[in-house]
């Protein structure tokens, strides 16, 4: 597989759970791969989907891992969802089915959150979810209130194993309302596409996703986004094939992406 057009990368953008750690365990090859990108003076940042934490939590972390970054260098689709309702919601009540660091998130954009007369209603992942939470927000889509989530996947990979992610709760509420929702910004969508290009200032083509999903990081090849998939969380090599978007690159885990560089830059 040709991998000379790394050479015009500009910048890289990682997903975290499955590619950076699994669980609080570091992925081989994650903090020398940085290390390196740093000393380069080649841009990168942490996108990821995973909307049960903020930036804050995130930074922390990472750090804690001895990856050492700034709440700027991370974006949530959590981030990504409050800055598309901005832009194209009207009203800022939000009902939001999701952790208090995803709550917060929302209050420090300005949003009011709100349990009985929401002018649109927030999926996230939800590891704090409760039935209440879920039969609420099942009223609401019902009631044909703006509907949004925050991402697609389906499970989230673990040290052990993997843990049902909103897709799996969509389902649920599609199965329960016979609705889906409104617009999911996460990764591969365009609200989040264009908010990273936004941020970075770079064009598609000027990107590289790194990431363990074939439907949400590597899907980002549809933007004209380079991908490289590595094979340390959700994906298996056997699921390639059949993958709808085919990666520019295959690797075992974030080190194997070092090893390149170092021998093309």
């Amino acid at each position: 597989m040709n991998k000379t057009w790394l050479k015009d990368i500009e910048c890289f953008l990682f997903d975290m759970d499955g590619t950076i750690y699994l669980g609080g365990q570091l992925l081989p090859g994650a903090r020398d791969l940085v290390a390196y990108l740093r000393e380069q003076s080649i841009p990168y940042y942490f996108l990821t989907n995973n909307s049960s934490r903020s930036k804050k939590d995130y930074a922390k972390k990472l750090c804690g891992l001895r990856i050492h970054v700034s709440e700027n260098e991370i974006f949530t689709s959590g981030e990504a969802t409050a800055i598309y309702l901005q832009k194209e919601i009207k009203g800022n009540r939000v009902y939001v089915v999701g952790t208090p660091s995803l709550e917060k998130e929302f209050e420090e954009f300005g949003f009011e959150l709100e349990k009985e007369k929401p002018d649109v209603v927030v999926l996230g992942f939800d590891t704090t979810l409760t039935y209440d939470k879920i039969w609420k927000l099942c009223d609401f889509v019902r009631d044909d209130i703006p509907y949004i989530a925050t991402h697609p996947d389906i499970n989230c990979p673990t040290e052990t194993g993997f843990m049902p992610d909103i897709g799996a709760m969509m389902a649920m509420i599609a199965s329960s309302t016979g609705r889906h929702p409104d617009v999911i910004v996460g990764k591969p969508h365009k609200p989040i596409v264009d908010a990273i290009l936004e941020k970075t200032g770079f064009e598609p083509a000027q990107l590289a996703m790194v990431g363990d999903r074939l439907y949400t990081d590597i899907a980002l090849g549809k933007a004209g986004i380079k991908t490289i998939l590595v094979l340390s969380g959700e994906a298996k090599r056997e699921d390639i094939p059949s993958a709808p978007v085919q990666p520019n690159l295959v690797l075992e885990n974030v080190g194997g992406l070092l090893v390149l560089l170092k021998d093309l830059l």
